[in-house]
C-alpha cells in the first residue's frame, strides 16, 4: 500500500497526471460538501419552523394556544411545585429572546402576529372573571361584565393622561411568578426584631442613630424578602373576640417599653399570663362611659349608631373610646401615629379594634376626603395650631362636610389657646360646646365642619386661608403633600359629600344619588352574598370564632366585608392605588378602609390579621411590582400563625404560588379550580427559619 502511493505521488509530479489528478480530488472534495450540506442543512420550511418559535414566547399563559378542560385545570392547582431564589431574571431573558427573535422574522408577519395576539388576549385592569361557590351554585350573573365595567371606565382615564401611562413602560409578557425559582429563606435581623413594620422602622444609617422611626412613610428600595421572626416566648392563638376586649396573652405583645407604661397606668394590668382591661378604666379619670355620656350632653345631635357610624380616633392610647363606641353600633378605626415606643396599636390589634398605623407628618392621611362622621382626639400630642395648621387642614380634609371633631385635653397654655382659636375661626369651624369636665378635669371642645360654603365667602381677611386650586384632587393620598389651603364643600346633588348619608343600617344597602351604575354595585353585593354564605363560611373548614381581624387586600365596593356584617368581624378594605378609585363610597356604606399599593410594606405590625382576602390581586401587579414574591412575604409578615388566607385568581398564577406557600411551610388546606380561574385556601403556621 505504502508502495503505491509513493508510486501515485511520482505520478502526480508528471505536468500532465499532475493536472488531471488534482482536477479529480477538488471534483471529489466539492461532491462530499454537497453531500454534508445536505444532510445536516434543516428543510426548506425553516422560516415556518422559526414563526412557532416566534408563537410560543410571544403566546402569554392562559392564552387560546393553552386550552384545559376543567378537570385539567383542577389537577394543576392541586399538583405540587418545588420553588423557592429571591431574585429571578428569566422575565428579562424571555423578554431579550423574543426581541432578537422579532429581528430575524420579515416585519410583515412579526406585526400581524403581534396585532392578533394583543387582540385575542388583552387583559383588563382589574381581572375578576365569574366566580361561582364551590358546590357550583350561587353564581352572580353578570359579574364579570360588572367588573369589567369598573375597570374599562378606568382604562378610559389612563388613555386621557397624554400617554404618560405608555411612557412609563410596557406590559410585561409572562407569568407573575418564575415557576423555576427556587426560595432560601431567612429571618429579618432588624433592631425592631419581632415588630418590626419595614416603611416606619429606621434600620439603616451611619453610626448611632437617634431615632427609631421615620416621621414619613419611607420604605427600604428593595421590598424585603426575609421573614419577621416570632415573639421571643413564641406565639400562641389569640383570645377569641368578645374575651379579647378584656383580656389578651401578655407573650403575643410583650415589649420592654410596654412593661414599663404597664407600671405606670391603672386601665390596663399584668394577671399571670394575660394583660387584662378592667371595665369602664381608661386614661380619663371617672372612666369612658361618663365620658361618652358628657359629650351626648354637650351634642345631642351626635346620635351614635344612626347618624354617626364611621369614627377617626386620633392615637392608641387605651383603646376604650373605641371600644365603648362598638357596644353602639359605632366602627371606630384608630390611627396609631408611631411617635411613641410603647407600641400601643400592636395592643388594640391585639384585642380585635380596628386599628392602621401611619406616621402623621406632612404628608396626607391615606384616606379619600370627606369620609369620617366624626374625628376624636383624646388626650392625644399632635400640635394642631403649629406649621401653619396643616395637621387640622388634614383633618379639615377626611372630615364630612357637617361632620364633628372633638378635642379633648387638660390645662393648654394660653398661646396654644389663643393660635387654636384663630386657626379654627380661619377654617370656619363652629364649636358647638366647650365643657371642662368637673371629675375628670379634662376639657371638652365639639367642632362642626361648615357643610356649605357660604361661610368661606364671609370670613375677615386677617384670618384667611386661601382655598385650594381647582386642579387639586382632594382624595389624591398616596405620598400626596398635606396643603395650606381649604378644600369647597361640595353642592350639586350629583356631588359626593352633599347630602349626609342615610341612618345606619339603612346606609348599608342604600346607595346616593351620585353613586353611578347602581347596578353593578347590586351585583357585586348579591355576587360577594352568595360566595360567602355558600362557599367561605361553610366549605373551607375555616373556625370564624377564631377570625376578629379580616383585611380584603382588594376590595372594590366593600361587597366581601358587607357578606361579613353577620359575623364578629371587622374588615380593612384596602383599593390599590393602580385600581380605580372605589374607596370613597365603602365609607358611604358605613365600612372602614385605606389605600395602599401592594408592591410596599402595609402599614401594620407583624401578626395583625387573622385572615387576608385577595380576589384577583396577583394578576394585577406583574406590571407594578419588580419582585411580585416580596407581597407574599408581607402577607406572611401580617397574618397570625394559625391564620388563614383565601386567595383568588387565575391557575397559572395559583399554581406556582401554591408552591411559594409551601416553601413558606403554610397548610394549603383546599384548592379548586374551574377552567382557568381557581381558589386557594391556605393557612399560616409557627415555621420560622
Amino acid at each position: 500500500m505504502a508502495v503505491a502511493a509513493a508510486r501515485f505521488g511520482r505520478q502526480a509530479k508528471r505536468p500532465y497526471w499532475g493536472f488531471c489528478i488534482k482536477m479529480t480530488a477538488v471534483a471529489v472534495m466539492g461532491l462530499c460538501f454537497i453531500f454534508v450540506w445536505t444532510m445536516f442543512t434543516s428543510p426548506s420550511n425553516s422560516v415556518s419552523t422559526r414563526i412557532e418559535s416566534f408563537d410560543n414566547i410571544e403566546q402569554p399563559p392562559g392564552s387560546r394556544r393553552s386550552k384545559s378542560s376543567g378537570a385539567q385545570s383542577e389537577r394543576k392547582v392541586n399538583g405540587s411545585v418545588a420553588l423557592g431564589g429571591h431574585e429571578v431574571k428569566s422575565e428579562e431573558k424571555e423578554k431579550k429572546e423574543e426581541e432578537r427573535v422579532k429581528k430575524k422574522l420579515p416585519e410583515k408577519v412579526s406585526k400581524e402576529k403581534q396585532l392578533s395576539k394583543e387582540d385575542e388576549d388583552e387583559e383588563p385592569e382589574v381581572v375578576d372573571g365569574k366566580e361561582e361557590g364551590l358546590d357550583g351554585e350561587g353564581n352572580a350573573e353578570g359579574e364579570g361584565d360588572l367588573i369589567e365595567g369598573v375597570d374599562q371606565e378606568f382604562e378610559e382615564k389612563l388613555e386621557d393622561d397624554g400617554g404618560e401611562s405608555e411612557k412609563r413602560g410596557k406590559k410585561i409578557k409572562g407569568p407573575v411568578f418564575d415557576p423555576k425559582a427556587h426560595y432560601h429563606w431567612k429571618s429579618c435581623s432588624t433592631r425592631s426584631k419581632h415588630n418590626y413594620i419595614p416603611c416606619i422602622d429606621i434600620e439603616v444609617g451611619s453610626g448611632r442613630l437617634q431615632q427609631y422611626r421615620h416621621t414619613e412613610r419611607s420604605c427600604p428600595r428593595s421590598p424585603p424578602m426575609c421573614l419577621v421572626p416570632l415573639p421571643p416566648d413564641g406565639y400562641d392563638p389569640p383570645v377569641h373576640w368578645p374575651e379579647s376586649k378584656e383580656k389578651i396573652l401578655y407573650k403575643n405583645v410583650e415589649h420592654p417599653k410596654l412593661a414599663a407604661f404597664i407600671k405606670e397606668h391603672t386601665w390596663v394590668m399584668e394577671s399571670g399570663e394575660y394583660l387584662t382591661f378592667p371595665q369602664n378604666q381608661s386614661e380619663i379619670k371617672g372612666g369612658v362611659l361618663h365620658y361618652l355620656e358628657s359629650i351626648e350632653e354637650m351634642v345631642p345631635d351626635l346620635e351614635w349608631g344612626k347618624n354617626i357610624r364611621v369614627v377617626l380616633d386620633i392615637g392608641c392610647t387605651d383603646s376604650a373610646f373605641g371600644a365603648s363606641l362598638l357596644d353602639k353600633d359605632v366602627l371606630t378605626l384608630s390611627l396609631g401615629l408611631k411617635d411613641d415606643l410603647v407600641d400601643l396599636a400592636q395592643v388594640s390589634l391585639e384585642r380585635g379594634f380596628p386599628t392602621v398605623v401611619s406616621p402623621f407628618g406632612n404628608r396626607r392621611l391615606a384616606f379619600p376626603s370627606g369620609v369620617f362622621d366624626v374625628i376624636h382626639c383624646g388626650g392625644c400630642t399632635v400640635p394642631w395650631h403649629s406649621n401653619g395648621g396643616k395637621h387640622l387642614l388634614e383633618m379639615n380634609r377626611i372630615l364630612r362636610p357637617g361632620g364633628y371633631f372633638i378635642l379633648s385635653s387638660k390645662h393648654d397654655s394660653f398661646e396654644a389657646e389663643e393660635a387654636m382659636n384663630t386657626l379654627m375661626v380661619s377654617i370656619c369651624w363652629n364649636i358647638l360646646a366647650h365643657k371642662t369636665d368637673e371629675i375628670s378635669d379634662v376639657g371638652v371642645k365639639i367642632y362642626k365642619k361648615p357643610d356649605s360654603n357660604d361661610l368661606y365667602t364671609m370670613r375677615r381677611k386677617k384670618h384667611w386661608i386661601p382655598l385650594c386650586k381647582a386642579n387639586d384632587n382632594p382624595d389624591a393620598a398616596w405620598y400626596a403633600p398635606v396643603e395650606t389651603c381649604l378644600h369647597t364643600i361640595p353642592s350639586g346633588i350629583e356631588e359626593r359629600g352633599s347630602e349626609w348619608p342615610e341612618e345606619w343600617p339603612n346606609r348599608l344597602e342604600r346607595y346616593p344619588d351620585w353613586l353611578k351604575d347602581k347596578d353593578k354595585l347590586i351585583a357585586d353585593t348579591k355576587h360577594w352574598k352568595d360566595i360567602v354564605d355558600k362557599s367561605y363560611l361553610i366549605g373551607l373548614g375555616i373556625d370564624w370564632s377564631s377570625i376578629r381581624n379580616v383585611m380584603d387586600m382588594k376590595a372594590i365596593y366593600g361587597g366581601f366585608a358587607a357578606a361579613l356584617l353577620q359575623q364578629k368581624v371587622w374588615v380593612m378594605n384596602v383599593v390599590p392605588v393602580h385600581a380605580p378609585d372605589t374607596l370613597p363610597f365603602i365609607f358611604e356604606r358605613g365600612l372602614v378602609g385605606t389605600y395602599h399599593d401592594w408592591c410596599e410594606s402595609f402599614g401594620t405590625y407583624p401578626r395583625s390579621y387573622d385572615l387576608l382576602h385577595a380576589d384577583h390581586l396577583f394578576s394585577r401587579l406583574k406590571n407594578r411590582c419588580k419582585q411580585p414574591a416580596s407581597i407574599v412575604v408581607e402577607m406572611d409578615r401580617i397574618l397570625r400563625p394559625g391564620g388563614w388566607a383565601i386567595i383568588r385568581d387565575k391557575v397559572e398564577i395559583l399554581d406556582p404560588l401554591e408552591g411559594i406557600l409551601k416553601s413558606l411551610h403554610w397548610d394549603i388546606r383546599m384548592t379548586y379550580a374551574q377552567q382557568k380561574e381557581g381558589i386557594l385556601c391556605a393557612q399560616k403556621t409557627t415555621w420560622r427559619p
